[in-house]
């Protein structure tokens, strides 16, 4: 199969893909927002189990026109475990589950859908860090709002503070900012998640210098080249 061909194949299914994982997160943000018993809710079981088979797909359609076919099973093996329709397989075989555990479990094929978007805004970008950059924003702002439903399935039956979304998703911007907030998790969920939203945001500082280090660098060195007098021939 020629380049442009593969090329194609590829950017076509990551954003099917993309698509497809914005639909769960409205489906899921739904569900979460009105209470909804989502094992109950056959339609989003349903558009789920299509979600990941387009997923598992997904992976063996790159899989069978990678040239290394090695080397993508070794960096993509994850993305297959991510595409596997946990929440169906429990809701077919009646493995005993507790709902709390199944509210983490819908988020496994959305982990799968954020590293697409990742890969994709990367490669908007020419430019190394800015991609990188691009990547982790996307990372960041994805695991903000997936800490905000989760936060507000866990806290809000306990927790007096959190009485609405618009507190969990404070909570979740200020813990990411470092800048801390009056509303304290009374779970341990909570807790976990205040540590894992807090080091994700602290991650960032770091790279967005950089990327601020890079951008100074390339305007000095466009300037230098602006006014960099032209060299003058030789006498004769």
């Amino acid at each position: 199969m020629k380049a442009d061909v593969k090329n194609i194949v590829s950017d076509v299914m990551h954003w099917v893909i993309i698509i497809l994982s914005v639909l769960l997160i409205v489906y899921i943000s739904v569900d979460t927002f009105q209470g909804i018993n989502f094992l109950k809710n056959r339609s989003y079981m349903t558009f789920q189990l299509w979600v990941c088979i387009v997923f598992i797909a997904d992976f063996f359609i790159e899989l069978a026109i990678a040239e290394d076919r090695w080397r993508y099973v070794r960096g993509h093996l994850l993305f297959l475990f991510l595409s596997i329709p946990y929440l169906n397989i429990i809701d077919s075989l009646g493995i005993p589950v507790s709902e709390a555990d199944l509210f983490f479990v819908r988020f496994i094929p959305l982990a799968r859908g954020v590293l697409a978007m990742a890969i994709v805004v990367g490669y908007i970008s020419k430019n190394r860090i800015t991609s990188l950059l691009a990547s982790y924003i996307v990372i960041m702002l994805s695991v903000v709002y997936f800490s905000s439903l989760i936060f507000l399935y866990r806290e809000q039956p306990v927790n007096p503070m959190v009485t609405n979304y618009g507190n969990a998703l404070w909570w979740a911007f200020t813990t990411s900012t470092s800048v801390g907030c009056s509303i304290n998790p009374m779970t341990v969920t909570g807790k976990i998640l205040a540590v894992v939203v807090a080091c994700t945001g602290i991650t960032m500082f770091p790279l967005f210098t950089v990327y601020l280090t890079s951008l100074i660098t390339r305007y000095r060195n466009r300037m230098k080249i602006t006014f960099t007098p032209a060299s003058t021939s030789p006498k004769e």
